[in-house]
């Protein structure tokens, strides 16, 4: 005995899944939304930018170091890992620059970038192909994740100390 339609929609709402009938009333399926943190590392009046490795979504493209925020983690600590696993160093997260949302073919992508201080260990390559110290004001050359534009427009902006904190 075959189940008739409305039998299959009962199913379909009990187990969250979605029946043809439905597929034309709403959208197919829901926007994936992605929570990342970036890190401005300012180092002797210079910001570290970070290309992104190939084989990754985005790859070429420019970008603050960092990646997702677990469900258990502030963003403050999520950065604080993600430096520590992405460029095998420490850095102390000081200010929020800004959060910035941009819609990609994957998903959305919501990114809060933070100012940081290099505090131990020198950036090495591990995920990116390229990384590199420049001024605030030579950013905007670079080509950067549409998600990481905004923070780039504020920091460009800036002025940094050109003695990094914790040197006399």
């Amino acid at each position: 005995m075959q189940p008739n339609v409305s039998e299959i929609d009962d199913a379909a709402n009990t187990t969250g899944l979605q029946t043809p009938h439905e597929s034309r009333e709403r959208p197919a399926e829901q926007v994936r939304r992605i929570n990342v943190v970036g890190a401005a590392i300012v180092r002797d009046g210079r910001v570290l930018c970070a290309q992104r490795g190939e084989g990754k979504s985005l790859a070429g493209y420019w970008e603050f170091p960092g990646g997702k925020i677990e469900p258990h983690e502030t963003p403050r600590q999520a950065l604080h890992r993600e430096i520590e696993e992405e460029l095998l160093c420490e850095v102390e997260v000081a200010d929020e620059v800004c959060t910035s949302e941009y819609a990609y073919d994957f998903g959305i992508v919501r990114l809060t970038t933070f100012i940081c201080h290099l505090t131990g260990g020198t950036p090495r390559l591990t995920e990116h192909t390229d990384i590199r110290w420049q001024t605030p004001a030579d950013m905007p050359a670079f080509d950067w994740a549409p998600v990481d534009r905004e923070a780039v427009g504020i920091i460009s902006a800036m002025r940094f100390d050109t003695i990094t904190k914790g040197r006399s």
